[in-house]
């Protein structure tokens, strides 16, 4: 079974790619060659240019379908969709967002429940993962002995990047057991950034104190860093909705998949201490 995944150069799909070394026949879809990961098959195609993606999409039987934040990514899963359908695809596994729904609080989320109806409605058997915050998110967030961050005091479910990668290869090795699933992925508690600072200072053996952010501010950060200013605003609705307590539960879908409990953000700490508290030289 030829799986193919799609966003190859961003952080989760490599996780996924991770999770499934030793899996025969995957195939990554890249618009450059040149960036593909070693060690898999390449096909190149373009999400946004459906012309490219026959070939790309011919001989696959599971599909994991990530398209990056933006006014565009309903096109671009419906491209996929769309050729997925034309290839005879069997089982696409759709990396949605926490909280989709046509009435979510982020532009995101109201533009992903399009696509995961659309994904429903298409005739293929399909599953929709919606990871909640990511850990990995905090990366660069400590400065010194203080953790910035524009959560407020909201507590969240934030979940490791590398349990996507886990969970997403467990469905696409074996999908049928996953037809018509929804799956929403959390950590196992739901922790403030306060309890971050506290996690982060036992790692560090010093002090760690969270000091809130405006959102505001922090979506200024955002631009001045060149982030485009669709992405730079909508992250901006989802730390508001964040702060005022959305993202405040855990599910044990994870687990009931994996059969395993979903990684603490003091492992997490651990394994990243440096990414999280860069240190310069």
């Amino acid at each position: 079974m030829t799986i193919l995944i799609t966003g190859a150069g961003g952080t989760v799909s490599r996780a996924v790619l991770r999770s499934l070394e030793g899996t025969a026949d995957v195939r990554v879809l890249v618009r450059d060659p040149a960036k593909a990961p070693s060690g898999v098959q390449v096909a190149v195609g373009d999400l946004d240019e459906p012309a490219t993606l026959t070939e790309a999409f011919r001989g696959v039987r599971a599909l994991w379908l990530l398209t990056a934040m933006g006014p565009l990514a309903p096109h671009r899963s419906m491209n996929a969709v769309w050729a997925a359908r034309q290839a005879g695809v069997q089982h696409v596994v759709r990396m949605s967002a926490i909280g989709a729904a046509h009435d979510a609080p982020t532009r995101n989320g109201r533009l992903h429940a399009l696509s995961d109806v659309e994904l429903a409605a298409s005739g293929l058997d399909w599953t929709i993962v919606r990871p909640a915050f990511f850990m990995q998110n905090l990366f660069g967030s400590v400065n010194g002995d203080t953790l910035y961050g524009a959560l407020g005091e909201g507590r969240i479910g934030m979940v490791d990047v590398r349990d996507i990668g886990d969970f997403a290869a467990e469905v696409l090795r074996a999908p049928a057991r996953h037809r018509g699933a929804t799956y929403t992925l959390t950590g196992p508690a739901s922790i403030s950034l306060g309890t971050v600072a506290a996690d982060l200072s036992q790692v560090y053996g010093t002090p760690i104190t969270y000091q809130p952010v405006p959102v505001a501010a922090a979506v200024g950060s955002m631009l001045d860093a060149g982030l485009p200013e669709w992405d730079a605003k909508v992250t901006g609705e989802y730390l508001t909705a964040y702060a005022k307590g959305w993202g405040d539960y855990t599910t044990q879908d994870f687990e009931k998949v994996t059969g395993r409990p979903a990684r603490s953000f003091g492992a997490f700490a651990r394994d990243h201490a440096e990414q999280v508290r860069p240190t310069t030289r």
